[in-house]
């Protein structure tokens, strides 16, 4: 069973968000520098704007995001290394996740969460890529 089949069961799928929400502070708050007090601060500013947000993103993306990370953790899980393929293919891994929230974000409402966006996306694929280690345990805990 794959993740985005593991979401569309109920049971499962608020686990799921949760665990990815945890992911998602944890990445944040690992973050450092000045690149960091910036995403720590765009971060802070969607969660005070919108409580409640970051859950309902989470919730909206994540079974798109499933779909497009699914085939490169298929390829890894061919040769029995599914989370270790995920982390040599970070960038792969980055760019498929990014493809759905730049798509997701043109259509968003808030201008707050445009500009935000916006002003982190030069940034974003580093981030992410960082945050493949994680996504790697989340998928191993629910993608078999």
């Amino acid at each position: 069973m794959g993740l985005a089949d593991a979401l569309k069961d109920p049971n499962k799928k608020t686990a799921i968000i949760d665990d990815a929400l945890k992911l998602v502070d944890a990445e944040v708050a690992s973050k450092s520098g000045i690149s960091g007090f910036a995403v720590k601060k765009g971060y802070d500013a969607v969660k005070s704007i919108k409580p409640g947000f970051v859950r309902e993103a989470v919730e909206r993306l994540l079974p798109d995001m499933a779909v497009k990370v699914e085939p490169i953790w298929d390829e890894g899980t061919k040769s029995g290394q599914p989370r270790a393929h995920l982390e040599k293919n970070r960038g792969a891994v980055a760019d498929a996740l990014l493809s759905v929230t730049d798509a997701k974000v043109e259509h968003a409402k808030s201008g707050l969460v445009k500009s935000t966006y916006k002003m982190l996306r030069g940034s974003a694929k580093k981030n992410v890529e960082e945050a493949v280690p994680r996504l790697g345990g989340l998928l191993e805990k629910y993608a078999g």
